[in-house]
């Protein structure tokens, strides 16, 4: 059973996200009326309960020359799905592993290496193990936000995404569902393309209302709830599909 854990907790765990590295204990405290020494508390009583877990740098391998980083989807045991999990981050050259409840493929593990004759000596330490490895490919990019719910009102609510790819070159497709009171909702495409809400470059490539798959068109009118598909030629930029989510005062 999972501890509870109140307000305040949940904005330390908020703000943790963001930068836990400049995370300043009298700002949450001055924000949730407190004082800092309640703040330092909590953190400690979050870390002793294993929800604060630690603050890893986020690194980009891949901004680093000569290196790549793979995903490598394994099927694990399930009886053994924990413990493989912890030896292959035993493994050198993996950087992290996420072990999923159910399906065929149940642990994700992520490792960098600095040719492909790393990659392949990982696949087999792996494999040695009694992973087997179902798929593996290079990855592009990996993104982290904070969990709304625990933020601050005044903090705006993303588009909730359900799916993404990555296809030949740098082209992507996101798919996501619009946010009830997100800022293009009500508006055409062709106005939310005017507005610079989406990008010229970009294209509407579904739309997805009611279990009813409309056929894109400049005077489609967004509306909450749609499931839309929107390409993009080249990596989407962070905060470029904020116009999806809701806009809190």
């Amino acid at each position: 059973m999972g501890h509870r854990i109140d307000e305040i907790d949940k904005r330390i765990l908020y703000h943790f996200a963001v930068d836990a590295r400049n995370t300043a204990t009298s700002d949450v405290a001055e924000e949730m009326g407190v004082t800092p020494a309640t703040i330092r508390n909590r953190i400690d009583q979050l870390e002793e309960r294993g929800i604060l877990r630690g603050y890893p740098a986020d690194v980009d391998y891949k901004a680093i020359g000569g290196y790549i980083t793979y995903l490598f989807r394994c099927t694990a045991p399930i009886p053994e799905r924990t413990q493989l999990a912890q030896s292959a981050l035993d493994v050198s050259g993996v950087v992290g592993v996420q072990e999923l409840m159910s399906g065929s493929v149940n642990l994700l593990v992520t490792a960098v290496g600095g040719d492909t004759d790393d990659i392949n000596h990982i696949a087999g330490e792996l494999s040695d193990l009694g992973l087997r490895i179902e798929d593996e490919s290079v990855m592009q990019g990996e993104y982290h936000r904070p969990y709304d719910p625990f933020g601050p009102e005044t903090v705006p609510k993303g588009p909730s995404l359900t799916d993404f790819m990555s296809l030949a070159g740098d082209a992507e497709v996101a798919e996501f569902t619009v946010s009830e009171g997100a800022e293009i909702a009500g508006k055409t495409i062709e106005e939310a393309v005017a507005e610079d809400l989406i990008s010229r470059d970009s294209h509407v490539v579904g739309v997805e209302r009611d279990g009813e798959v409309l056929t894109p068109k400049g005077e489609t009118t967004f509306q909450a709830g749609d499931v839309v598909s929107l390409l993009s030629p080249a990596p989407f930029e962070t905060g470029s599909l904020k116009a999806f989510g809701s806009q809190r005062e």
